[in-house]
């Protein structure tokens, strides 16, 4: 699959990050199987526990248009390296996207990127069939 444009977007997306904290910007794109592409930025905040990463803000704003169904993601962040998820946002992207299927996409640029699994980035990873009534015991 051609990811340039993909990665145009999520380079784009970077420049409206409010990062006056960490001076850090970070953009995704997100490719839904509907074909739309929603994109995110981090938006940070003094108590940095309230800081919303670029990824976890693409996949809220998908869902809350009603999306459940995703192909693929492009990270691209201000350290001119592959940047992938962090754990938070690699467990919020499980919820949605097949393991095996999904794609993440570490751009550097849009002419240098490397595409991975989500299941090679979450192994083991906590799904709705772990948490279902039964499945917890009292000792």
């Amino acid at each position: 699959m051609e990811y340039r444009e993909l990665i145009a977007q999520a380079v784009a997306a970077k420049k409206s990050a409010y990062a006056p904290y960490s001076h850090f910007r970070v953009g995704a794109a997100l490719l839904a199987k509907s074909g739309r592409v929603y994109t995110g930025c981090n938006i940070e905040n003094v108590s940095f526990s309230a800081t919303n990463c670029a990824e976890r803000t693409a996949i809220f704003k998908a869902v809350s248009e009603g999306e459940r169904e995703f192909e693929a993601i492009v990270v691209h962040g201000d350290n001119n390296d592959y940047l992938p998820p962090c754990g938070i946002c690699r467990q919020v992207l499980a919820e949605f996207c097949d393991l095996e299927s999904f794609q993440v996409i570490l751009a550097n640029h849009e002419e240098d990127y490397r595409a991975v699994t989500l299941a090679q980035l979450l192994p083991g990873a906590f799904l709705t069939e772990n948490f279902k009534p039964g499945n917890f015991t009292e000792e």
